[in-house]
């Protein structure tokens, strides 16, 4: 999957989240569609960078019985 695609794979399910909270006749699409493409983007830059350091479940170390 090249970086386009995943950018509106993204948009995609950032969109169908939005819908899905209840989008009404008074809210302009191309404002939704446009948000959602931001979004996208934040998340392909987010995607590439190194993590500095583990964070979250990631980060939980096992412990061993002694």
């Amino acid at each position: 999957m090249n970086e386009n695609d995943l950018r509106d794979c993204f948009a995609m399910f950032i969109v169908n989240g939005i819908v899905s909270r209840g989008v009404t006749s008074h809210t302009d699409l191309n404002e939704v569609a446009e948000n959602a493409y931001k979004l996208a983007d934040a998340m392909v830059v987010q995607r590439s960078k190194e993590p500095e350091q583990e964070i979250g479940i990631v980060a939980a170390k096992t412990r061993r019985k002694k």
